[in-house]
């Protein structure tokens, strides 16, 4: 079975009030997406994928990564994943274990979490709360949503999938504001 890791970075950021996009901004010596960009470097993937839009990140892309530009990221965080799903198909893998690019606290572990685990659906957990990266086969490819801002929610959050939790170090949260940066750098 082939793998690929996903980072999700299309989004505009809409909640930062910096001087330049998020992504880009320096978190404690490089940009914030180095760090989730680096993270799954240090699993064992077939594949590294990319999923950009708003801002242009290809000078901040290792080399192993794939660049896929998603030309709807205004349309949500649902057309990201679609552009992943898209890029996974043509690529022949089986699964996708898909993460976020402002998330500089997930650790390699949480990745290695969600490869290693043999269920179809994986999702990180961090003291009881489900956050990516989460694993998702392509039998489940069709649960995400296809349109909206909700991301994955529905799968990560539900009661009726095969959902294994996978317990993680690391801090799952998300940097969208220049407060959040404050709190951490």
């Amino acid at each position: 079975m082939t793998i690929g890791a996903v980072i999700l970075a299309a989004g505009s950021g809409s909640r930062w009030e910096g001087p330049d996009h998020k992504l880009v901004h320096p978190f404690r010596g490089k940009p914030l997406i180095s760090w989730s960009l680096e993270a799954p470097l240090e699993a064992d993937f077939d594949e590294f994928i990319v999923i950009t839009g708003s801002a242009n990140l290809t000078s901040l892309i290792p080399e192993k990564y794939t660049e896929v530009h998603n030309p709807d990221w205004e349309l949500g965080h649902a057309s990201s994943l679609k552009s992943a799903v898209n890029s996974a198909e043509s690529m022949n893998n089986e699964s996708l274990v898909i993460g976020l690019g402002d998330t500089p606290f997930v650790y390699t572990e949480s990745w290695n979490q969600g490869l290693q685990q043999p269920a179809t659906l994986v999702c990180a957990s961090y003291e009881g709360k489900r956050r990516p990266p989460f694993k998702i086969h392509k039998d489940f490819w069709q649960e995400l949503p296809t349109t909206g801002d909700q991301g994955a929610r529905n799968v990560l959050n539900s009661t009726i999938l095969p959902v294994v939790e996978v317990s993680c170090g690391g801090w799952p949260d998300d940097i969208d504001t220049v407060e959040d940066l404050k709190k951490w750098n």
